[in-house]
C-alpha cells in the first residue's frame, strides 16, 4: 500500500534534519501575512448596517446598468472548450489526434498518445475538443464513450492518482465510488476503477495532464507516473475488461518517455505528437477568433497585436494572450471606459505578470523559494534568461549557506523546480553537453526573472545578503559552464 510522499528527501549529511522547511530558526515570512487590515479609530462612528447595504446595492445596480465591454466571458477562459473554427495554428496536431482517436467511433481501441510541448500550446485544448466531438457522435450511435481528465500536478502518490481516476470515472458515469479514499490498499482502488469503467463504458480515453509531476514516493525504483502508465496500458489484457482503454499522456517534458521504467515503455508505446510555441501571428489569429467575446467596436486596433506580442515574448503561451485581453477588458470596465486600449493592455501585462508570480510565491514552501531565487538569479545573468540546473544548484548552495538555511541534495533542488513548472512560471527541457556527458535540466522563465526576484525580496530575509554578492557568485558559476 502506498504511503504519502515527503516534501523532500533527507538533507545532506552535514545538515540538521530537524525541520524540512526552515530558514535559520524561522521560516520566511509569508507574503500574504503583510496585508494591511484597516481598523476604525475607537472614536469613529460606525457605519449603519442599512447604509452599507444600500451602498452595496446601489453599486451593484449601477454596474448592472452599464453595458461594459465584455459580452461572453467564457470565451476568455483558456480552458473553455471552443468550437473547431476557433482552434488556430494547430492544423497538423489537430489532424493527427483526430485520426488516431477516431477509431473509437467504430468500437475499436484508440492507440495511446503522448502529447508534449511547452505550456499554453494547445495540447489539452485539442484533446478536449476532439474527445467532445467523439462523444457526441458515439452517443448518436449508442456507443458509451467517456473521457476522464485528471491533472497530476497535485497528486502525491500512486494510490491518490488511482482514486482520482475512479472518482472522475464515477462522475462521468453518474455513479458512486464504493471504496473510501483512505484506509484501503491501492489494489482495491484499482479494482473499483476497473469496475466502474467496465460497467459504464464501451470505450474510454484517460487524459493524464502534467503526467511528469506524479513522482510518488522517492523510495520506489521508478516514479509513480511510470507505474500508473504501466497498469493502465495493460488494463484490458490483465483484468479481462470489455472496455477499450486508451491513455493520452500530456507533459511539458519532452523526455518523459525516457523516464518510464522498462516495463512501462514496452507496454505503453504511444503515438507522439509535438506542440511547439505559437508565434505572434498565430497568437493574433487565436485572439481574433475570440474577439467576439467583446462587444462590437470596443477593442481598439492595437489591442490584439500588442497582447500577442507580449505573449510571444514569453514563449508563445496562448493562455497568457487570452488572459491579457481578459484582464485588459476588466480594467476598462472597472474604470468605466467604453473601449479597451493599448494602455489597458500594458496595465494588464504588468498586473498579470506580478499577480502570477505573487500567487505562486504566496503558496510555496521556504525551500522552493530558495530554489526559485537561486534559479532566477542565474537566469538574469544569461542572454536568453535560462538557467541550467547544475549552475542553479551551486547558487542555491551559496544562498542557503549565507542565510543559514537547511541545504538539500541537487535531486531535491531539481524536483522542487520541476514542481514549480506546474504553475506556468518556469518550463524546463532535458539537455546534455554531448553523448559522453550527463544530462541536466535547463529552466526557462515564463515571466521576467527580475520580476520573480523583486517579488521574493518582499520577504525581508532575502535582503540579509546583498545582490552584488549573489551576482558575483552567479557570474563566477556561469564562467565555469561547459
Amino acid at each position: 500500500m502506498d504511503g504519502h510522499d515527503s516534501d523532500s528527501p533527507p538533507p545532506s549529511s552535514n545538515q540538521s534534519p530537524t525541520d524540512n522547511d526552515t530558514l535559520g530558526q524561522a521560516s520566511l515570512t509569508s507574503i500574504d501575512s503583510t496585508d494591511d487590515v484597516d481598523t476604525p479609530d475607537n472614536g469613529a462612528e460606525a457605519t449603519e448596517p442599512d447604509d452599507a447595504e444600500t451602498s452595496i446595492s446601489e453599486m451593484l445596480l449601477e454596474f448592472d446598468e452599464q453595458q461594459g465591454v465584455i459580452r461572453e466571458r467564457s470565451l476568455l477562459n483558456p480552458n473553455h472548450v471552443v468550437e473547431e473554427d476557433r482552434i488556430v495554428g494547430r492544423d497538423e496536431q489537430l489532424r493527427n489526434v483526430t485520426k488516431m482517436l477516431r477509431v473509437a467511433l467504430g468500437g475499436s481501441r484508440p492507440p495511446n498518445l503522448f502529447l508534449y510541448g511547452p505550456s499554453g500550446t494547445g495540447k489539452s485544448l485539442i484533446t478536449r475538443a476532439v474527445c467532445t466531438k467523439i462523444h457526441d457522435i458515439c452517443a448518436s450511435r449508442d456507443i458509451q464513450f467517456g473521457t476522464i481528465n485528471v491533472n497530476c500536478q497535485d497528486l502525491d502518490t500512486l494510490g491518490t492518482a488511482v482514486y482520482e481516476l475512479a472518482e472522475a470515472a464515477a462522475t462521468e458515469a453518474d455513479t458512486d465510488v464504493l471504496v473510501p479514499k483512505h484506509g484501503v490498499a491501492t489494489k482495491e482502488k484499482w479494482n473499483e476503477f476497473y469496475r466502474i469503467i467496465d460497467e459504464h463504458f464501451d470505450s474510454i480515453v484517460l487524459v493524464l495532464d502534467e503526467l511528469d509531476m506524479l513522482v510518488g514516493r522517492r523510495d520506489k525504483q521508478e516514479p509513480a507516473f511510470s507505474r500508473l502508465v504501466y497498469n493502465l496500458s495493460r488494463a484490458g489484457t490483465e483484468h479481462d475488461l470489455s472496455t477499450h482503454v486508451s491513455v493520452v499522456a500530456i507533459s511539458n517534458d519532452t523526455k518523459l518517455l525516457e523516464s518510464l521504467g522498462s516495463r512501462a515503455q514496452s507496454s505503453f508505446t504511444p503515438e507522439e505528437v509535438h506542440f511547439d510555441d505559437y508565434d505572434a501571428n498565430q497568437l493574433q489569429a487565436i485572439l481574433r477568433r475570440r474577439q467576439d467575446a467583446f462587444y462590437e467596436d470596443t477593442l481598439t486596433e492595437d489591442v490584439i497585436p500588442l497582447a500577442s506580442a507580449f505573449a510571444a515574448q514569453t514563449h508563445g503561451d496562448a493562455r497568457k494572450a487570452i488572459d491579457l485581453i481578459r484582464v485588459a477588458g476588466e480594467l476598462a470596465e472597472r474604470q468605466g471606459d467604453p473601449r479597451v486600449t493599448e494602455d489597458h493592455v500594458r496595465a494588464a501585462q504588468d498586473k498579470v505578470e506580478k499577480n502570477r508570480v505573487l500567487e505562486v510565491i504566496r503558496g510555496i514552501s521556504t525551500q522552493k523559494k530558495l530554489c526559485l531565487y537561486a534559479t532566477a538569479a542565474v537566469a538574469t545573468g544569461t542572454d536568453d534568461s535560462t538557467a541550467r540546473s547544475p549552475t542553479g544548484y551551486s547558487v542555491y548552495e551559496f544562498l542557503t549557506s549565507s542565510l543559514d538555511a537547511e541545504q538539500y541534495h541537487q535531486e531535491t533542488y531539481v524536483n522542487k523546480m520541476k514542481e514549480l513548472s506546474t504553475y506556468s512560471l518556469v518550463d524546463f527541457e532535458r539537455r546534455s553537453h554531448g553523448p559522453s556527458s550527463g544530462m541536466f535540466l535547463e529552466f526557462q522563465f515564463s515571466e521576467r526573472p527580475e520580476t520573480v526576484l523583486e517579488t521574493l525580496r518582499e520577504d525581508d530575509r532575502f535582503n540579509d545578503i546583498s545582490w552584488e554578492e549573489i551576482e558575483s557568485v552567479v557570474q563566477a558559476q556561469l564562467r565555469t559552464e561547459p
